[in-house]
């Protein structure tokens, strides 16, 4: 005996709804986009139960995917460099900069060093030392305190995996060592 599989047709309102929906994900590969409804194709009747309801609201963007949450240095890493058995693949040294100054030459040291297909880098803030009140706006420490403000900010996740207050012998609490991600497409 054989089954005869039946196949509902998509009303047009359905047709319009799945549309919809293709519009915001990447096809798989191989594969195109449903083709758009008629546009004099009228929308389905609706049961006597749901049409007395008012309309649905048009459907919400679809949200970006959370980024992952920023990740330590290895231990293992961090014991190499402090034993002096592994060494950074670059250094900056923002301190003395002014903050707008010192947050482009980062942007651009980060760029360059992924693209060079370095791992790890020190990324020296200085300690900023102590306050003085000469003036109305005298402040210290600012590239120690925004700098990993900067490193957590989402438009450079796709920069950086996460970051550890250096070791003593390269810089202490004045320096951070920067876990970078490897290059999309490289092998």
């Amino acid at each position: 005996m054989t089954r005869k599989s039946r196949t509902r047709q998509l009303s047009p309102e359905e047709k319009r709804l799945w549309s919809h929906v293709a519009r915001h994900v990447k096809p798989m590969q191989g594969k195109a986009l449903p083709p758009e409804p008629e546009p004099g194709e009228a929308p389905a009747p609706m049961p006597a139960a749901v049409s007395s309801s008012p309309a649905l609201p048009p459907l919400p963007a679809p949200a970006k995917p959370a980024m992952p949450p920023l990740a330590p240095v290895e231990r293992k890493t961090l014991q190499a460099l402090r034993r002096g058995r592994k060494d950074v693949d670059s250094v900056i040294d923002l301190h003395g900069m002014r903050q707008e100054e010192a947050h482009f030459a980062l942007l651009s040291f980060l760029h360059r060093a992924q693209g060079s297909g370095h791992a790890l880098v020190l990324v020296i803030t200085g300690k900023g030392g102590a306050a003085v009140s000469n003036g109305l706006f005298e402040e210290r420490g600012v590239l120690k305190r925004m700098v990993p403000h900067w490193l957590r900010l989402p438009d450079l996740r796709h920069l950086v995996v996460g970051f550890e207050e250096a070791s003593p012998q390269h810089g202490g609490s004045g320096a951070l060592y920067v876990r970078l991600r490897r290059r999309r497409g490289v092998g």
